[in-house]
């Protein structure tokens, strides 16, 4: 394909989607990283231009913002800004989690459900893509507070979600917690027990393994990545962001697959334990973070021989395996590079789009084993989409058959990812793979459905 009229495609596709949405960074920079991976499969496969399918996947089907009035424990009325974006619907109705945090606008929740459609996509699974949440910080808030406001957003959002219409489910700031308070009020408005949301507890309608997924499905295609090399994740240094769930349970995972997770983040800093973060620490800090809500900062006053790193990030320690499992652009051109310097061979992202484009570009340019977050960390949404099963049928699968499924999703993503993600020299790159094989998927059923 002749380089110039690709960059051409890619030139002025995004040209018109920033002109259509501007000022929406996040936005711009996941449709980018896409087109440029598609640009030149879409030219060679020009139906999909004629019917501008990648044009209609860009724009969002539905987008719903709303006010969330509520009233804290001093009795003082507050106001936040509820959002759901119903981004494609070819192959399912809308599903993707909820997020609750400051930083949340319409950009990131448009960024967040492009994503979600490719990422629903190749878990194989009957489930088109969405993305919602709000500016609310449950960080700090009582237990009453949350639910207040929990219950006024789903107030709203009530009238536009159902079992075959959109699913939501938890995302940042939107744990176990908040979704018991979320369904509760949809169930009293409804008046029907329904798995319109998932990520629900146990003992009413949820899935084992829910919160463990996204973390376990990371280091199990990190696990498959290695094998295309020869290697495995026992005895290597696994160097991991953030310490939420999708952390807590990507060190569990590596864990007993013998390797050795070194660090854990958040947003004030990171901790570095040259021992290793084994099973009794990382129960110390399911409980800090889970159940006390405390700062990562105080592993490192527990344990001795941790260092503390204030407003730093973890890239600078020495590991052959990172897991950026924070949020959005956490590892920058620099960090990839230090990444590489230190011998680090494979990354593996559970957060989405945490490496930003010159990251990426850097990944690439050395060979590294590089698993996009589309892909990657498509075992908590395709764990949803058992739980989406389970309630359909009203059973509930073990925590053995769960893993299982799984692990089998997982290593098809991989396998699809390999399928069209290989170039020459036989390096394997997983963006464009995930890409191609997310789109086709989409395409296809857009194609077959009409102009809609």
């Amino acid at each position: 394909m002749n380089d110039s009229r690709v960059l051409k495609y890619v030139e002025d596709f995004m040209a018109n989607v920033k002109a259509k949405n501007p000022n929406e960074p996040e936005f711009h920079q996941a449709v980018y990283e896409v087109v440029d991976s598609l640009a030149a499969f879409i030219l060679e496969n020009p139906v999909f231009i004629k019917n501008k399918i990648l044009e209609r996947m860009t724009e969002p089907e539905r987008i719903i913002s709303f006010r969330v009035p509520w009233i804290d424990d001093q009795g003082e009325i507050q106001i936040n800004r509820g959002y759901r974006v119903q981004m494609n619907s070819a192959i399912g109705p809308y599903k993707g989690g909820l997020r609750f945090h400051p930083s949340v606008n319409q950009s990131i929740l448009k960024f967040l459900a492009f994503e979600q459609v490719l990422k629903n996509s190749l878990t194989s699974l009957p489930m088109g893509g969405g993305k919602g949440g709000s500016d609310f910080n449950p960080k700090g808030k009582s237990d009453q507070e949350v639910m207040k406001f929990c219950q006024s957003f789903v107030t709203e959002l009530e009238r536009h979600v159902g079992p075959n219409t959109d699913i939501p489910a938890g995302d940042i700031g939107v744990g176990g917690r908040e979704i018991g308070y979320i369904f509760g009020q949809y169930k009293r408005l409804s008046n029907a027990f329904q798995g319109t949301f998932t990520g629900k507890g146990l003992e009413w309608g949820g899935s084992p393994l829910r919160p463990e997924a996204t973390g376990y499905g990371a280091v199990y295609f990190a696990q498959e990545m290695l094998a295309t090399r020869g290697e495995k994740i026992n005895g290597k240094t696994v160097v991991i962001s953030g310490s939420g769930n999708v952390a807590q349970y990507a060190v569990e995972k590596v864990l007993q697959l013998g390797g050795k997770p070194v660090t854990l983040s958040d947003s004030n800093g990171y901790i570095y334990d040259p021992n290793g973060i084994d099973q009794e620490k990382l129960e110390y800090v399911k409980l800090l973070k889970n159940a006390i809500r405390g700062r990562i900062r105080e592993y490192a006053e527990k344990y001795p021989d941790v260092e503390y790193y204030e407003d730093e990030t973890p890239w600078k320690v020495k590991c052959d395996i990172a897991i950026p499992a924070a949020t959005q652009n956490e590892l920058n051109g620099e960090d990839a590079q230090t990444l590489v310097e230190n011998g680090c061979i494979c990354v593996s992202e559970g957060a989405n789009m945490p490496s930003t484009p010159e990251a990426i570009d850097i990944f690439h340019k050395n060979k590294i084993l590089f698993g996009p977050g589309k892909a990657a960390n498509a075992g908590g949404v395709a764990v949803s989409g058992l739980e989406m099963t389970q309630n359909s049928i009203r059973l509930t699968w073990t925590r053995e058959e769960v893993d299982q499924k799984l692990k089998s999703i997982m290593k098809n993503i991989h396998a699809t990812c390999v399928k069209y993600g290989r170039e020459e020299g036989n390096y394997i790159n997983y963006v464009k793979g995930a890409n191609i094989s997310g789109f086709i998927k989409v395409a296809n059923a857009m194609l077959a459905q009409g102009v809609v």
